[in-house]
């Protein structure tokens, strides 16, 4: 079994569990297009862990595909729509990045657009 996202205009609209036999029977079998679970920020991961696999030819399309999700047919990969103006796609990872980097400590941060930094948003 493997997974398959359904993409319509550019968009990702459904995704199912199937076999690519039964989406070869499909009438629209040109829209559905083949995603990897465990891969994400183009790094395939061995399933269920956080441990990057020894076979990095199963990173496929760079993230794992989810509805509302782009499919950028040229470069053949699936990323997230962009969250904020300021943001930029990284084209390695198919992710997008901040201007600056959230810093790396245990408080929780959302982005500030406005003010074009993070915002910690627990006490």
């Amino acid at each position: 079994m493997a997974h398959f996202a359904k993409v319509v205009d550019g968009t990702v609209t459904e995704v199912i569990v199937a076999e690519q036999d039964h989406i070869d029977t499909l009438s629209d079998k040109e829209s559905w297009v083949q995603t990897s679970y465990n891969t994400r920020g183009g790094v395939h991961y061995q399933p269920n862990t956080h441990t990057p696999s020894e076979d990095q030819s199963k990173a496929l399309r760079a993230n794992y595909a989810g509805i509302g999700d782009i499919y950028d047919s040229v470069n053949d990969v699936f990323h997230r729509p962009q969250p904020y103006n300021s943001w930029t796609l990284n084209t390695t990872t198919w992710q997008w990045d901040p201007p600056t980097l959230k810093p790396d400590n245990e408080n929780i941060y959302e982005w500030n657009e406005e003010t074009q930094s993070w915002d910690r948003i627990n006490p």
